[in-house]
């Protein structure tokens, strides 16, 4: 099949399972409970005599929570994340494995024949300057039949320090480069590192972007032993999981070779062993998907 070419059916489903309702976007519980805790400071501080102390105690207890919150990829506390697949895609033994950083020219094209060789089907979470440096490899991807979705524009190491207006220029971009280069409108959004804060869920709200983060990784990007990746891949896995790894920024083994590279043969055999089934998450997040 031409690389250029992209099956109408491997266009993108939408997310329904997970998709964000239209209208005002949901506070969190966190949020919520910190509006309240700075109006009780607010009030004690400027009512109760000696309390102002106390009152600011309380808002630095409640901020370094909210930071917390947001170094920890798989918390769903600043907004919906999905960390698992729903019992529909767990009763059809699917998992999703999920690619980030890419494309790489001299990692993704071998990626690729290896999830055509066992017919196990990827999503890849690439950042939108790179899919704009290399077009025809991101046909490629779409056309063998995998979802690329959105990891941002740039990548950017102080993503997680960005305001409403820093995240909603950068994820935005990034989907206009994507849709433009596959066709297709990303659904799902993944966070440089899972690292994030309290205004990311509600530019993402307003996208029609869910926020996906991963049952378990395999460290790729700094393990250099592919033994000790699949490990941590392969322990107690069970149908419905998400997997990470990186064909971008991937770790090199002693020989050189990109730890992803030798990592998924076994890990896609582990699967296949396993009776579980590699899909995209546009496939696997539709409930309409038999």
């Amino acid at each position: 099949m031409p690389p250029s070419t992209v099956p109408p059916s491997q266009a993108s489903h939408a997310c329904p399972a997970i998709a964000v309702q239209a209208g005002a976007w949901p506070l969190p519980r966190l949020i919520t409970a910190s509006v309240g805790v700075h109006v009780v400071a607010l009030g004690a501080a400027l009512l109760v005599p000696g309390a102002w102390p106390w009152a600011l105690g309380g808002v630095a207890l409640n901020h370094a929570l909210i930071t917390g919150m947001g170094l920890a990829p798989r918390s769903n506390w600043l907004g919906a994340n999905v960390t698992r697949l729903p019992a529909a895609a767990v009763a059809r033994r699917e998992v999703a494995l999920t690619i980030d950083d890419g494309p790489d020219p001299l990692v993704t094209p071998q990626v690729l024949d290896l999830l055509d060789a066992q017919g196990q089907r990827a999503t890849f979470f690439c950042i939108a300057e790179r899919v704009a440096a290399h077009p025809a490899l991101t046909r490629e991807i779409v056309a063998r039949g995998h979802s690329i979705q959105n990891h941002t524009a740039r990548h950017c190491h102080n993503f997680s320090f960005l305001g409403p207006r820093g995240y909603a220029n950068e994820i935005a971009h990034a989907q206009r480069m994507l849709e433009d280069a596959t066709g297709e409108r990303p659904t799902c959004f993944r966070a440089p590192a899972g690292l994030r804060n309290p205004f990311l869920a509600p530019v993402l709200h307003r996208l029609g972007l869910a926020l996906v983060s991963w049952t378990r990784r395999g460290f790729d990007t700094r393990e250099t032993d592919p033994a000790k990746v699949l490990a941590r891949l392969c322990d107690g896995l069970t149908p419905g999981d998400i997997l990470l790894l990186h064909d971008g920024n991937a770790a090199r083994t002693a020989a050189g070779v990109p730890v992803i590279l030798d990592v998924l043969p076994p890990l896609l055999q582990r699967l296949s062993d396993a009776g579980l089934r590699a899909v995209t998450l546009p496939e696997a997040l539709s409930p309409g998907v038999k």
